[in-house]
């Protein structure tokens, strides 16, 4: 696991702080950016890559400034300092589609050689990627899918099926395997928030007869919009002993709730969030557990992907990509690189991350 901040290089920062002033519109929601580095002497990726030394990888988060992407941010540019290359990082400031794709013509213009983009749209963003690949970049994503999209790979942090059972473990082992519980998602086209829904929909009615989902709703990245949401849940559904957030801001948005309302032991809440958003409600009990992988593994991954791509370098069955990412799958029917299986976070190890 990553746990210290990598210094990020002043040179490059302020190349990624020209590509926000030369970027072509902003969009509605506005955008924000911030540089990775370029490393020192060049020494080829591990894990059998070489030949993609000084490749610029521009990664475009779904949303800019919340610690989930600032952690990818960390990971990603640590990743440029040990392979050398070169790490952009840019992304809109509200979690918006149309400044997202902004963003994703500015880098098209500047003719990076890796694209790899979260998208908040992934229908949207698909001719986008379409494009890039026709000005010869080399296109991926990561954290969130455009299935239907030209990417060559989807660096993807846990496996749908992972993460959507262990939420819905999670959440119902602190109910007692019974009862009613509610979710509070972000996005409504966000396609791995909606795929995970899908597995726990499933997963609960086959595991938990005895327990049910009443409704599902959307916060889009906003915490205290989350908040207000899992309260109205409580105030509509009075039977309702669980919730679950479902990104890294209505996580400790329904935590919040239940902390508000007073309901701590009686309502249980997990969710997708950060360690030390989480820390405090896991630590007071408003929160059970934290279903998230290591961030910044998945930043360094994202980056490593961009410079085996930029070097025409093919993935392995299984790659060796840092001394602390091994084993990392890559499935060549779906193109899908799998960093590893979720990891439950709770007061007792929550400390051991820094973002």
């Amino acid at each position: 696991m990553r746990m210290t901040r990598t210094t990020r290089s002043a040179a490059v920062l302020s190349l990624a702080l020209a590509l926000a002033t030369t970027a072509c519109g902003q969009g509605s929601g506005g955008s924000a950016s911030s540089g990775g580095s370029t490393g020192g002497a060049a020494s080829g990726s591990a894990g059998g890559g070489g030949g993609g030394e000084g490749a610029t990888v521009a990664f475009v988060p779904k949303l800019q400034g919340i610690p989930y992407f600032e952690a990818m941010n960390t990971g990603g540019a640590a990743a440029c300092e040990e392979i050398g290359c070169t790490w952009l990082y840019q992304g809109p400031v509200e979690a918006d589609p149309a400044a997202q794709a902004d963003i994703v013509r500015s880098f098209i213009q500047q003719g990076v050689d890796a694209l790899i983009v979260a998208p908040n749209d992934p229908d949207s963003m698909a001719p986008l990627l379409k494009q890039a690949a026709d000005a010869g970049i080399k296109v991926a994503t990561a954290d969130t899918d455009a299935p239907n999209s030209v990417r060559e790979v989807f660096v993807s942090q846990a496996s749908t099926e992972g993460i959507g059972e262990a939420l819905t473990d999670a959440v119902l082992g602190a109910m007692g395997g019974k009862g009613k519980y509610a979710i509070v998602s972000c996005g409504q086209t966000a396609q791995n928030l909606n795929s995970w829904i899908e597995v726990q929909k499933a997963y609960t009615a086959e595991k938990y007869p005895d327990a049910e989902i009443v409704d599902i709703v959307y916060a889009g990245e906003d915490q205290a919009q989350a908040t207000q949401m899992a309260t109205d849940l409580m105030n509509a559904h009075p039977d309702l002993t669980g919730l679950v957030g479902e990104c890294t801001s209505s996580a400790p948005g329904v935590a919040q709730a239940v902390q508000d309302a007073g309901k701590t032991g009686q309502v249980f809440t997990v969710g997708l969030g950060t360690p030390q958003s989480m820390a405090p409600y896991l630590t007071e009990g408003s929160s059970s557990a934290s279903i998230l992988w290591d961030v910044e593994n998945l930043g360094h991954l994202t980056a490593w992907a961009g410079v085996q791509l930029a070097a025409g370098e093919e993935f392995q069955a299984s790659n060796d990509v840092s001394s602390d990412i091994t084993g990392v799958t890559f499935d060549p029917a779906t193109k899908v690189l799998l960093l590893g299986p979720p990891l439950t976070i709770t007061k007792d190890n929550a400390g051991d991350y820094d973002y």
